[in-house]
């Protein structure tokens, strides 16, 4: 099999892209891209494939949960079992809750890269480039740490294969022959990575992205003209597409006949992420737009990415109240309009973490233990809050 760039997409434009063309190491880390072996098979796609399937026809429940932004320095068997068994515990109450099985998918191996709203960002008086995730540059705050480094596409790669191996010891040992997982995820956001990724199986006509077993299109990149749209329309992958307030049925529309083009159930997640403030005047015209025109489609709610509030002391929080009222609303508009509610798409952290906050004092005690790399992650207690109040 071989890696060619699909020329339905490479010439075409595309956002939040590196700026590391230039950069002595781009051909090389390409290359190298285009010549490893892929980080997931064909069979594990269809397998979940499978399971997206019967989410999609109300047989099962989804959660994709994990870190907003990895580390590749929590690679390790034990970082990997902390952050699987904080998925299932999550699993398992909406199974309790729901009383079906749950698929499970991390945002894990891979969850390497970040779309940022703006390309600089002023810290102690001094303007630097932005962190774009451990694919990209480094969080250290110095002009020489931010500078993107097309090397670490290939740091990126050998993380993800650590992760990797022990997720698939966990479905090997799995009571249900690994079929609810835990499966990976990411955001399909830096075409390098994911083009050197990319794999053509001739005989049977088929592209694998062999980056992850489920990629999703971000909010900032689902623009239907450019690259990122086209690649996932491209691969046999279910995919996922996040869609913000601002989509119109007319954009929905399109999305769904460009990333499920045959109507199949399970091909393609919607992740709604539409902020409490807009989703009972949002969603139901979009919602409406699917329903008429028959796609299949899995139903998930993101509650996180609508509901970014700064702290009276200027750190990035989401308050637990605005993430179940956004959930819920959700819950009754989809019910309303006779389709089953998939699950939830949450940025939580397997470790004590103090980035949301569920009482209005917790605010004060934010800084007690910060860590997320990007934007602030629930407590598996918080989201275990979270799906009591959904479910």
């Amino acid at each position: 099999m071989g890696a060619p760039l699909p020329s339905a997409w490479e010439s075409l434009p595309a956002e939040q892209q590196p700026e590391w063309d230039a950069h002595p190491a781009h051909a090389a880390a390409l290359g190298w891209l285009r010549g490893a072996t892929p980080l997931v098979t064909h069979t594990e796609v269809a397998t979940l494939g499978w399971g997206l399937a019967k989410v999609a026809r109300g047989q099962a429940r989804l959660v994709q949960a994990g870190d907003c932004a990895e580390s590749f320095y929590e690679s390790g068997a034990g970082h990997t079992a902390a952050k699987a068994s904080a998925l299932e515990a999550l699993a398992d109450r909406v199974a309790a809750r729901t009383g079906q099985s749950v698929l499970r998918i991390g945002r894990i191996a891979g969850q390497y890269a970040k779309p940022r709203s703006a390309p600089v960002e002023t810290v102690d008086g001094v303007t630097l480039p932005v962190f774009r995730g451990h694919m990209v540059n480094l969080e250290t705050a110095s002009e020489l740490a931010r500078r993107p480094d097309p090397r670490r596409m290939v740091w990126a790669y050998h993380a993800s294969t650590e992760i990797l191996r022990d997720l698939r010891a966990r479905r090997v040992a799995a009571a249900d022959g690994g079929r609810l997982g835990p499966w990976s995820s990411h955001e399909a956001l830096v075409l390098d990575y994911e083009a050197g990724l990319v794999r053509h199986d001739p005989a049977a006509d088929r592209s694998l992205l062999g980056s992850t077993h489920f990629p999703w299109i971000g909010e900032r990149t689902r623009q239907l003209d450019h690259a990122h749209v086209a690649l996932l329309a491209s691969v046999r992958n279910p995919v996922g597409c996040k869609i913000g307030p601002s989509t119109t049925p007319d954009t929905l529309l399109r999305l769904c006949a460009a990333l499920d083009p045959d109507r199949v159930p399970g091909r393609l997640t919607l992740i709604f992420r539409m902020g409490r403030d807009a989703v009972a005047e949002a969603l139901p015209p979009l919602v409406r737009t699917v329903v008429s025109t028959g796609h299949p489609v899995v139903w998930l709610s993101d509650p996180m990415h609508g509901n970014t509030r700064r702290a009276a002391g200027g750190l990035k929080t989401r308050y637990l109240a605005d993430l179940i009222a956004e959930s819920r609303e959700f819950r009754r508009v989809v019910e309303r309009a006779g389709r089953h509610v998939g699950g939830l798409h949450l940025e939580v952290a397997a470790e004590r973490v103090t980035e949301c906050v569920g009482r209005p004092e917790e605010e004060n005690a934010l800084t007690e233990r910060y860590l997320s790399l990007c934007d602030p992650r629930l407590t598996v207690e918080q989201a275990s809050e979270l799906i009591d109040a959904v479910f």
